[in-house]
C-alpha cells in the first residue's frame, strides 16, 4: 500500500500579479494529481493551506474539485486538514468542507481518527501559539488511541517544528505523540525528511508544490512525498515537480556583463521564462547604466527584479530578500518590538492575513488577543 502526501498547494496565489503563476500554481498542483494516479496510490494525504486565502476565486475551488473528482474516478480516496491559509478568523465555514459533505474528500482535522483499511489516520487543523492549550491533552488521546491500533499510524498536521526551523515553530518534534509510523508534515515550504530517536516513524515535510511570495526568489526544486507503507515501517520518497525555474544572482557591477552573459548562457535552453533577480554591488551606480545593461534579460524573463547595493551590508531585508526570509524578518520584528512573543504574532498571526488583504481577519485577531498583550513587558 503508498499515498501521497502533498502540501501547501496553495490554490489561487496570483503571484506579481501574474496570471502565469497562478497557472503555474495549478500546474503543479495537477502534476503531483497525475503522478499519484499513474503511480496507482490508494490514498492522497493534504496536509494544509491547499488555497492562499480563506475566500478563494472559483477557478481555485473547482481546481481542487476536479483534482478530487478524478482521484475518485480512479477510487483513490483523500484526506484533509487545514493551514492558516484555509482558516478565515472571521467566523465562517472553511471552503475546503464543502468537498467533505459532498464526500470528495475526508476531513480529518478534529483529532478524531477515521479508518482507510487498516490505516488509521488523524489530524489536527493549524494550531497558533494563542490556542495551544490543551494541545497536550489531545496528543496523548489520539496516542492512546494509536497504542491500540495494530496497522499503520499516520498523524497529520499542518505545524512548525521548532528543531526544524525556530523562528517558525509552534511545537517540538518532543511535544508529538510518539507512536505514529508517519507524520505527514505541513506548513513548511521547504523539503524536510529525518527519523528521530523518540518518535516511532519519520517527521516529514514535502513543502510548497510551488514557489510562494513569502520564499523569495531562489534557485530549489518543489515537490510532493510518495510513501510506501506495504511493510511495518513507513519508507517516503520524495518527487520532484517540474515547475518554473527561479534565479537569483549576486555580482559586482565591474562583473555584470559577464553575469549577464552567463544567465543568458543558463536560460537558452529553459521552456518557460524563467523569474529572475539580480542583486548588483558598487560604488555610485547610475540606474540608467545598469537598465541599459540588463533590459535584453529582462524581456526574457517572466518577472524580472533588480537591487543596488553600495556597500558589503546585506542585512536589509527591504533590499535583499533572503532565502529564509521567515528569519529575517522575525530578527527585524524583535529589534523592533523588544519582545519575541510580539515579533512572533506579528510575523506568524498579522502578517500572512494583511499580505492577502484579510484586513477584517486581521482585525479580529488583534480584538481576540487583545488581553494577551495588554500587560507585555517590552523589554522582556
Amino acid at each position: 500500500m503508498k499515498f501521497s502526501h502533498i502540501s501547501d498547494t496553495h490554490l489561487g496565489l496570483i503571484q506579481y500579479g501574474l496570471e502565469e503563476r497562478e497557472q503555474d500554481i495549478y500546474d503543479s498542483f495537477n502534476q503531483a494529481i497525475n503522478i499519484s494516479i499513474q503511480d496507482k496510490v490508494d490514498f492522497v494525504i493534504f496536509a494544509g493551506d491547499i488555497f492562499h486565502t480563506p475566500n478563494p476565486s472559483g477557478t481555485a475551488i473547482l481546481q481542487m474539485a476536479n483534482a478530487l473528482k478524478r482521484l475518485k474516478e480512479n477510487e483513490i480516496e483523500s484526506f484533509f486538514v487545514l493551514g492558516e491559509h484555509d482558516i478565515s478568523r472571521v467566523r465562517s465555514t472553511p471552503i475546503p468542507y464543502v468537498y467533505h459533505n459532498l464526500e470528495f474528500s475526508k476531513y480529518v482535522g478534529r483529532g478524531e481518527p477515521v479508518y482507510y483499511k487498516d490505516v488509521m489516520i488523524v489530524g489536527f487543523d493549524k494550531i497558533r501559539k494563542n490556542e495551544m492549550t490543551g494541545l497536550e491533552e489531545k496528543f496523548l488521546h489520539v496516542e492512546s488511541l494509536a497504542d491500540k491500533h495494530k496497522g499503520h499510524k499516520i498523524l497529520v498536521l499542518h505545524q512548525g517544528i521548532t528543531e526544524v526551523n525556530k523562528f517558525a515553530g509552534e511545537v517540538n518534534s518532543t511535544d508529538l505523540p510518539k507512536n505514529f509510523t508517519y507524520y505527514a508534515m505541513g506548513h513548511l515550504h521547504d523539503k524536510f525528511l529525518k527519523q528521530y530517536d523518540h518518535l516511532k516513524g519519520p517527521l516529514a515535510y514535502p513543502g510548497s508544490t510551488e514557489m510562494t511570495t513569502s520564499e523569495g526568489i531562489k534557485e530549489t526544486e518543489k515537490g510532493f512525498l510518495k510513501v510506501d507503507i506495504s511493510d511495518d515501517e513507513a519508507k517516503p520518497e520524495w518527487i520532484k515537480l517540474d515547475t518554473r525555474p527561479q534565479i537569483s544572482v549576486k555580482t559586482e557591477f565591474e562583473n555584470i556583463d559577464s553575469a549577464i552573459k552567463e544567465l543568458n548562457e543558463k536560460i537558452s535552453g529553459m521552456e518557460k521564462k524563467p523569474i529572475i533577480e539580480i542583486k548588483i554591488h558598487g560604488e555610485n551606480l547610475e540606474r540608467d547604466a545598469i537598465e541599459g545593461k540588463i533590459a535584453d534579460l529582462a524581456s526574457k524573463s517572466l518577472h524580472f527584479s533588480w537591487k543596488i547595493f553600495q556597500n558589503d551590508d546585506e542585512s536589509s531585508v527591504l533590499l535583499n530578500r533572503p532565502a529564509q526570509i521567515e528569519q529575517e524578518l522575525f530578527k527585524l520584528a524583535v529589534n523592533s518590538l523588544k519582545s519575541e512573543k510580539l515579533a512572533h504574532f506579528a510575523i506568524n498571526e498579522l502578517l500572512p492575513l494583511l499580505s492577502t488583504r484579510q484586513v477584517d481577519n486581521a482585525t479580529q485577531v488583534v480584538v481576540e488577543n487583545f488581553s494577551n498583550f495588554s500587560g507585555e513587558d517590552n523589554d522582556s
